[in-house]
């Protein structure tokens, strides 16, 4: 079977494991279920490596067989690869490990395809057609602070991935805006304000003081306590007088979550608590149903082997609960109910995207020098202002517009912050510091957006007309270093694929750097561009180059600057 040569789009890897499937089939027909091992190759040998050869021979040693061991079968593999102009030479090395040397005139004819087809071809193909991302998820009535930037940041960059990869994603935002805090919330408002539903956001002043006040309350004065924990009944039995009050109060805080989502380009669809619950005695009764939930000193709860402590998913006062709600909204998600595979093979699946610390200087988490919690939005202000106050001192507020020095500034002050936080395994803690995200130096997003504006700056001095060059250019990878930026290029749908796979927006993150380490010491320093007689190709890399790192900023949710 031959490889479909023009298939230029997609996943280096999966092209050459088609490639080596049939190789396979020929090669170790007993063998149908073996499927092939192909990864990037960081040797000399080779730019892909096919290692199936020693788990082959492993199988079959001492058995009847032809071949004399794992190199022997690795030239097998060889012999019946199929035709195909994707591959230039292969070889055997080791233990039967194949080196594949790729063709350059097929890499410069599958870069120039994207050029004018455009990179959405290039994104990978997933198992998964559909997904729900719930990210973000702050508490209304109370302020965005540090502690929501990474599930914030995170959870926009993975949406981001699988929405390239043709995934349809309901971002989802699921706000506590149902909880115990409202009873406390509606009596302190009550209390306070005898007019309250002429109340603007005005005067109940700063939420978050407003939110300590009535907490303060609730905790010393028992008789308030008590009418607080009633008011969460009477919300929740939709009493119109507490339901009115509750909107009032959610629609506040909403307009002060939109100022950090606005600032972090973040869209959002709110799923609060408060939608799930009509559907709670539904899902309540599934659960009882399949003899889940237990009576428990006046509450309703299931028991999880190996946790002592219970479930509630009905309070002994007859109120829902977080519990409540997180089971609703994970309705189709649940092994224990029947609603997951057991064995978490298939769909649909539950990903819990766990995420470290973010910490002060002092190692500890970050919080302000009166320890009170960092505001989002503060924290995204000073980020800006840093980066509008560098731009200046560069001598760019005589060189631009007050427009075009904004802009920049946000691009770079907010993508910074981004940036620092998802080139780390989302697993492990970091060190919030605005001097090393902001400098133009290193592995920041700061240094690599000024890279794309560089790449931009040459074409734009080359007085090309980079869209004809498209049409009437060709790639050509003679030189060294030509060819190692093409290659680098093409593996930008497999580095994707891997970080939607594991869920990590730093494998982005890392090939976004590695590619303009690439482009500026191993092509622009060793291969002139303006005025060279490989003018044209060398043109049109630089505009793949950036066409590639944009859309790498915008996986990440990164604004690209195009002039420093």
């Amino acid at each position: 079977m031959a490889a479909n040569d023009e298939e230029y789009a997609g996943n280096v890897k999966r092209q050459l494991g088609k490639l080596f499937e049939t190789s396979l089939r020929t090669t170790v027909p007993d063998e149908p279920d073996v499927e092939p091992l192909i990864a990037a190759c960081t040797a000399k040998f080779g730019d892909y490596q096919c290692n199936n050869a020693m788990g082959l021979w492993s199988k079959m040693r001492g058995k009847s067989t032809k071949f004399k061991g794992p190199p022997s079968v690795g030239q097998a593999l060889v012999a019946n690869l199929p035709q195909s102009e994707i591959i230039e030479s292969c070889s055997v090395a080791g233990a039967g490990f194949v080196n594949i040397v790729l063709s350059k005139n097929w890499i410069a004819k599958s870069i120039q395809k994207m050029l004018l087809d455009g990179i959405e071809k290039w994104a990978p193909q997933l198992p998964v057609k559909r997904a729900v991302v719930d990210f973000s998820s702050p508490n209304i009535a109370k302020e965005m602070h540090v502690g929501h930037l990474r599930s914030t940041i995170i959870g926009d960059a993975l949406a981001r991935m699988l929405e390239f990869s043709n995934v349809d994603v309901l971002r989802r935002n699921h706000v506590g805006d149902w909880g115990t805090q409202f009873g406390m919330l509606i009596e302190f408002l009550f209390e306070n304000y005898p007019n309250w539903e002429d109340v603007s956001e005005t005067a109940i002043g700063d939420l978050q003081a407003f939110y300590k006040a009535s907490k303060q309350r609730f905790d010393c004065d028992a008789a308030f306590k008590e009418r607080a924990q009633q008011a969460v009944v009477r919300l929740q039995g939709g009493e119109p007088k507490y339901r009115k009050a509750w909107s009032q109060i959610c629609e506040i805080s909403r307009k002060e979550f939109d100022r950090v989502y606005q600032r972090l380009g973040t869209q959002l669809e709110e799923k609060g608590e408060s939608f799930y619950h009509p559907h709670i005695p539904g899902v309540i009764k599934q659960l009882s149903d399949l003899g889940l939930v237990e009576e428990s000193q006046g509450a309703r709860v299931i028991f999880i082997e190996g946790i002592n402590i219970p479930l509630i998913v009905v309070k002994s006062d007859g109120g829902y609960n977080y519990a409540s709600t997180d089971l609703t909204a994970l309705w189709q998600a649940a092994t224990r109910a029947g609603w997951l595979p057991a064995d978490d093979s298939g769909y649909p699946k539950a990903s819990h995207v766990g995420f470290g610390l973010v910490l002060g200087e002092d190692g500890k988490r970050f919080r302000t020098r009166s320890t009170e919690v960092v505001r989002l939005v503060d924290l995204l202000d000073e980020a800006k202002s840093r980066s509008k106050t560098a731009l200046i001192e560069r001598g760019k507020a005589e060189e631009w517009t007050e427009q075009e020095l904004e802009q920049t500034a946000e691009a770079v002050g907010y993508g910074a912050v981004k940036y620092a936080d998802l080139k780390n395994n989302r697993l492990t803690n970091y060190t919030f510091d605005f001097d090393q995200m902001l400098n133009d130096k290193g592995n920041t997003a700061v240094y690599l957006l000024y890279a794309h504006a560089r790449i931009c700056s040459i074409i734009r001095k080359s007085g090309r007309d980079i869209e004809e060059l498209k049409k009437t250019g060709t790639v050509v990878l003679d030189h060294a270093g030509e060819r190692e930026l093409g290659l680098y290029l093409l593996q930008f749908s497999e580095v994707v694929e891997e970080a939607c796979t594991n869920l990590l927006p730093n494998v982005v993150c890392e090939y976004l750097y590695n590619l303009s380490e690439i482009f500026t010491k191993k092509f622009y320093s060793n291969c002139q561009v303006v005025g060279s007689p490989e003018e044209t190709s060398r043109l049109l890399l630089c505009e793949a180059t950036a066409r590639v790192m944009r859309k790498c900023f915008y996986l990440l949710g990164i604004v690209p600057v195009y002039k420093i």
